[in-house]
């Protein structure tokens, strides 16, 4: 069974998987209306676990206290949905498809140089179609092997249940000549989800992104 977050859990996540976000956003995260999310982050500023920057960028952030707040709800959690096998199965599964759709995005950035008898490499202007359509392709390929494990986290814990939707949308755009949604940030592209969904298994495992990376 599908285990819901408590609503003071998922403002908190809301805040470390998107990291500085405005209040709109983090009630479309967090699921809920912008009045509950807007008394929500006042409980958590008042206890020091988040805060409110002005200026030409405002927005909510969280605390390094609300950080670890963050990560004991989150232990709490999954230990008592008692899934947690189930989520470090699925983290493994993503940590083996990482570095292969990291290795992607580079080559949809970087295409080879044709001047260049070395097999240097120049900035994708994407005015080879051929070239872009087999790095499309490998995204397919990436997206078949991640949708299984995007399925598999949302059947234990609901709120990682909007991810392969996700990065449905995000490759459908591709296909569609919407380069951008490959990778751009700022947007929902199928990097800025990846990222999420990674930083989403971190932080519900524990696990420091610099130990995972000396781990190898």
């Amino acid at each position: 069974m599908t285990s819901p977050s408590s609503a003071d859990l998922r403002v908190v996540h809301a805040l470390r998987v998107r990291g500085f976000v405005d209040m709109p956003l983090v009630a479309e995260v967090a699921g809920m209306a912008v009045d509950e999310a807007t008394l929500l982050l006042a409980a958590l500023e008042a206890v020091g676990h988040a805060r409110h920057r002005e200026g030409r960028m405002s927005g909510w952030m969280l605390t390094s206290d609300g950080r670890a707040h963050g990560e004991a709800l989150l232990a709490g959690e999954l230990d008592g949905a008692g899934c947690r096998g189930e989520v470090e199965g699925a983290y493994s599964r993503f940590l083996e498809g990482n570095q292969g759709f990291l290795g992607l995005c580079t080559d949809w950035q970087l295409r080879p140089d044709p001047a260049d008898p070395a097999g240097g490499s120049i900035v994708n202007d994407h005015a080879d179609p051929d070239y872009d359509a087999a790095v499309i392709g490998r995204l397919t390929e990436i997206d078949s092997a991640i949708q299984p494990v995007c399925a598999a986290l949302a059947a234990v814990l609901e709120r990682f249940g909007g991810y392969g939707e996700r990065f449905a949308t995000a490759l459908d755009r591709v296909r569609g000549g919407d380069l951008d949604w490959f990778t751009k940030p700022m947007i929902d592209s199928y990097h800025t989800v990846w990222f999420e969904l990674h930083e989403n298994l971190l932080a519900t495992l524990g696990i420091q992104r610099a130990k995972e990376y000396a781990a190898g």
